[in-house]
C-alpha cells in the first residue's frame, strides 16, 4: 500500500472537508482532473481515452482494486474507449485529501497500463 495514501477519515462523518485553498492547492499536483460542483458538493473529474473497450475495462477494473484497498470509492463510468472516474468523500459532501491521493493514483494506473496514451 502506498505510504502517501492516508487513511479513509474521509469515510467518518466528523471528517473535515478540505477549504476551497486547500482544494486549490492539492489541484495544482493534478492539472489533468477538473473540481466540478455538483449539487453544491465539489468532485473531482477525469476521463481517460483508449483506443478499445478491453483496455477501458482494465483500468477501471484496477481503479476498483484500489477504491476496495481503501474502502473509499469513486463514480466510474467505463464506455468503449473512455473511463470516467469522480471522486468525491459522500459523507462531508467535499473532498477531503484522500480524494486527491486516490485520483493521483489513478493517474499512476493509467500510465502503467498504457503509457502511450497518457495523459
Amino acid at each position: 500500500m502506498n505510504s502517501n495514501i492516508p487513511e479513509c477519515e474521509a469515510c467518518r462523518a466528523d471528517a473535515k472537508a478540505l477549504s476551497p485553498q486547500e482544494i486549490a492547492d492539492f489541484a495544482k499536483s493534478l492539472p489533468n482532473w477538473r473540481i466540478v460542483d455538483v449539487d453544491g458538493i465539489d468532485q473531482l473529474h477525469r476521463s481517460y481515452r483508449y483506443p478499445d473497450f478491453a483496455q477501458a475495462l482494465a483500468l477501471t477494473n484496477r481503479i476498483g482494486d484500489l477504491a476496495e484497498r481503501f474502502d473509499h470509492h469513486p463514480e466510474i463510468v467505463t464506455e468503449w474507449g473512455r473511463v470516467t472516474v469522480k471522486w468525491w468523500s459522500h459523507k462531508i459532501k467535499g473532498l477531503h485529501e484522500l480524494d486527491f491521493a486516490l485520483a493521483r493514483r489513478c493517474d499512476e494506473l493509467a500510465f502503467r497500463l498504457t503509457p502511450s496514451h497518457f495523459p
